[in-house]
């Protein structure tokens, strides 16, 4: 699949999730990718149309944005919309709300 971003920006935006985000991350596999059970979840791409976790060390969990993403600047109000989205999902509190 094509992505409008650049090699070095989807490894920047996995590094960025995996050392700063991931527990959000994982709140996002457990209410929108369909595995509630996950443990784990690293982000292993992102591309104009979802961004992919490796969920409990093997599989491969895509959770679509949305909308289609065509800027890197796009990705983080889109994750933190998927972050909000899994937490209603899951019946718990986005951080920030009260």
């Amino acid at each position: 699949m094509s992505s409008p971003f650049t090699a070095d920006a989807v490894d920047a935006i996995k590094r960025h999730m995996n050392d700063d985000h991931a527990d959000d991350a994982l709140i996002i596999v457990r209410g929108l990718g369909g595995r509630p059970e996950a443990t784990t979840a690293v982000t292993s791409g992102v591309d104009g149309e979802a961004i992919e976790f490796t969920v409990d060390g093997g599989e491969q969990v895509r959770v679509a944005w949305g909308e289609s993403l065509t800027e890197r600047a796009q990705v983080r109000m889109a994750v933190v919309r998927l972050y909000r989205d899994a937490c209603h999902e899951l019946g718990i509190p986005a951080r920030g709300e009260h």
